[in-house]
């Protein structure tokens, strides 16, 4: 019997996993038990010059080629963004072919959807590509971690941000500068928001929570902040404190519901996670039966992404080879509300600017206090008459405590300014 796949996009995770087929085909095809064959590749442009060499009649600009041919098994979307990959993972599942995709925006979006759209077609979906690249991550919370309540995953789940903030920490460099390294060195793209605002984690964790929990998670329903906001001061206090910063997205289960955010946060510095450098992800889980477990790797790339994306291919082959049923596995049981981060209770950095004044200081603690906000630790950092730079570390309170706090600070006299409010994780799992 032969498998014929047809691929939609030829950019740089598509490529990888050409080359990958092709050099790995032997051991692929024994694996599946069959032979596996590329029948058609969706591209844009004919002319464009590319590295791989393919033959002609492999390439096409219609998709109609692909979604309508009955030969071909199966489907492997590359393409990337919302539409109109969406359109064509949809319009595959109600074809009857399995589809592969490595697309976090459409899954995070629109995967609970796409799920039941699946199994009404008899067919599966598989997207293991789409959160930490080349990290096994979604197979083995659904299989390995099943017998498992995850309780906690929490991961640094985007390496543009984590390369930027480790130029920051480990050269000295500004935000600016490390984010034009990034760019050049091709880890950022052009136009960096979804990196850089926290969106692209933010997928991520909607997507592992969801599977984790097994409770749909809106995407525009949890708190998230990227790291723009971070300067060389924040870092250097950080590492003083014992601290470094990451932009760390988390995702929690308790009573109350599912906690879930992303935004830049101080780790101690001990932790594995504030280990993780350069563009590299990590993520840990924390399973009331396993404990504690740690998953590393290049969470981007050609060969890491591609890598992902035929090992979802080889296990859809292997059960169309044995004409097996898809199973009823992706179910979504739940409807866990999500708690609104006004309730969630975290420690705080703060880095104040006020007058150098007398009194002013029992005018900032009593603010804090008036909203039950009390004080770890203060320290005043390069005093500079009249302007007296202040950090102050918070116990862990109520998000709306120091909300309300930063209203009434703001309307405070001799207050030049608030550089920045981040959060600290004192109770990460380790």
């Amino acid at each position: 019997m032969m498998i014929k796949i047809g691929i939609l996009g030829l950019g740089t995770v598509a490529s990888g996993v050409v080359e990958i087929l092709e050099k790995n085909g032997s051991s692929i095809n024994k694996r599946i038990g069959d032979e596996l064959l590329i029948e058609k590749i969706l591209i844009k442009n004919k002319n464009k010059k590319r590295d791989l060499k393919l033959k002609d009649n492999l390439l096409t600009t219609d998709i109609n080629e692909l979604i309508d041919n009955p030969e071909i098994d199966m489907i492997v979307e590359l393409i990337g963004g919302e539409e109109p990959a969406k359109e064509y993972i949809e319009k595959s599942l109600i074809k009857g072919k399995s589809v592969v995709t490595a697309n976090k925006l459409v899954m995070a979006k629109h995967g609970l959807n796409i799920l039941k759209l699946a199994r009404k077609n008899n067919v599966q979906i598989n997207y293991e590509g789409s959160v930490a690249g080349g990290i096994p991550i979604i197979n083995p919370l659904k299989e390995s971690l099943a017998a498992n309540k995850i309780t906690e995953i929490s991961g640094i789940l985007n390496g543009t941000t984590n390369y930027i903030l480790s130029k920051m920490t480990q050269k000295g460099m500004n935000y600016e500068n490390a984010l034009k390294e990034a760019q050049d060195l091709g880890y950022a793209e052009s136009e960096p928001s979804s990196d850089i605002d926290g969106y692209d984690a933010a997928f991520k964790i909607a997507i592992l929570a969801s599977i984790a929990y097994e409770s749909p998670v809106n995407i525009n329903s949890f708190y998230i902040e990227g790291i723009r906001n971070i300067k060389l001061n924040d870092i250097k206090m950080a590492k003083e404190l014992n601290y470094v910063i990451k932009l760390l997205a988390t995702a929690k289960r308790s009573d109350a519901g599912l906690d879930i955010r992303v935004h830049p946060s101080f780790i101690p510095a001990e932790h594995p996670l504030a280990l993780v450098n350069e563009s590299y992800n990590a993520i840990y889980i924390q399973g009331d039966a396993v404990g504690d477990v740690m998953s590393y790797g290049k969470g981007a790339g050609k060969l890491p992404t591609g890598s992902a994306v035929v090992s979802d291919i080889i296990q859809l082959a292997r059960d169309i080879s044995s004409n097996q049923r898809p199973e009823d596995r992706d179910t979504l049981f739940y409807n866990i509300p999500l708690l609104n981060i006004k309730e969630v209770y975290n420690s705080f950095y703060m880095r104040l600017e006020v007058r150098d004044k007398p009194g002013v200081m029992s005018r900032v603690t009593g603010i804090l206090g008036n909203n039950n906000v009390s004080l770890a630790s203060v320290i005043q950092k390069n005093r500079l008459t009249p302007v007296v730079p202040l950090v102050l570390i918070t116990h862990p309170i109520r998000e709306v405590n120091i909300q309300k706090s930063i209203i009434e600070l703001k309307n405070l006299e001799d207050l030049i300014k608030i550089n920045n409010i981040i959060r600290v994780e004192e109770e990460l799992i380790s």
